[in-house]
């Protein structure tokens, strides 16, 4: 994809680990914001006829899956589906970030480091400023999601068919399989220099399967977003439910697997490896867990009369 290589360099200067750690830390988001704002990116999928490029949600996987490699706290990826949705309603967006809430019954990723949140109220979404929606810090170590508790008042706008929460989970879906790449890139890399007993710990016959379980739930979880972003913006529950639940499921295994390879050095302050798996925990929770979409497919499935292949073949691989 010809945006990917720009794309990097533009978060690998606007958003370095060290930048993750200020912000983590309290440090105002605007600066990092304004990079990523003036780089006209959010407005990838705005329609044409309203100022931006006109692509569809297929056509940025790869920059989401670059978003979650780096471990991107502030919303950029949000903000890009929230900008089309109200692109595509003839409304205006606001300057600063927008985060998605799919509920209020359950903390917002990356609400202390936006300005705005698009909420879905059951019957619509209303784009409310996230000064007044008393955002409340969840009180997780250096997580930057909030619970909103006051009423949204905004701008409102229609409301997908099945709310926001099937978009959300799929753009979530892309986020956890991009830090699942990065994540078994740098357990290998780091399992080929460590030396102990005289040679490299990739050598050890456990390790590598450890690192094969890896691979493969690597390319499960990148196989599976990409299927949930395929449909664009009206992503069906279906794919979102497979999206989420197979990157979801496969989230804690890679994070453990990653701290087993680096051993103590990866929970440090100063390694960057926690700071991927700290935010793969957050993203696996955020838009219902594997557990809440496992629920939401099996649900579809028995109030199916066909069999399993033709539902499937239907329903996922139409």
């Amino acid at each position: 994809m010809e945006l990917l290589e720009p794309f990097a360099r533009l978060l690998d200067d606007a958003v370095s680990p060290a930048t993750i750690r200020a912000l983590e830390q309290g440090a105002s988001w605007e600066p990092a914001w304004a990079a990523i704002a003036q780089s006209g990116f959010c407005d990838a999928l705005v329609p044409e006829a309203h100022g931006g490029a006109g692509l569809v949600f297929g056509e940025i996987e790869a920059l989401v899956r670059a978003l979650g490699a780096r471990a991107v706290p502030l919303p950029v990826a949000e903000t890009m589906l929230a900008r089309a949705l109200l692109g595509e309603a003839g409304m205006a967006a606001p300057e600063g970030p927008i985060v998605l809430a799919a509920t209020l019954a359950q903390p917002v990723c990356g609400a202390l480091v936006a300005s705005h949140a698009l909420i879905d109220t059951g019957d619509r979404l209303v784009l409310a400023a996230l000064r007044d929606m008393a955002p409340a810090p969840i009180g997780v170590h250096h997580a930057l999601s909030a619970r909103l508790g006051a009423t949204p008042q905004g701008p409102e706008l229609p409301r997908p068919a099945h709310g926001l929460r099937p978009l959300a989970a799929a753009m979530r879906a892309l986020l956890i399989a991009g830090a699942a790449e990065r994540l078994t890139e740098m357990a290998a890399a780091y399992a080929e220099t460590r030396v102990q007993f005289g040679k490299p710990i990739a050598r050890q016959q456990a390790l590598q399967q450890m690192l094969a379980v890896m691979a493969e739930d690597m390319v499960a979880a990148r196989l599976a977003a990409q299927l949930g972003a395929s449909r664009g913006l009206a992503v069906p529950r279906a794919l979102a439910a497979v999206a989420k639940l197979t990157t979801s499921a496969a989230a804690p295994r890679l994070a453990a697997s990653a701290h087993a390879v680096h051993g103590a050095i990866g929970v440090s302050e100063d390694h960057d490896l926690q700071l991927l798996t700290r935010r793969l925990h957050e993203w696996r929770l955020a838009d219902g867990s594997e557990g809440y979409w496992a629920g939401v497919l099996g649900a579809m499935r028995l109030g199916d009369p066909d069999g399993t292949v033709d539902w499937v073949r239907r329903s996922i691989f139409a």
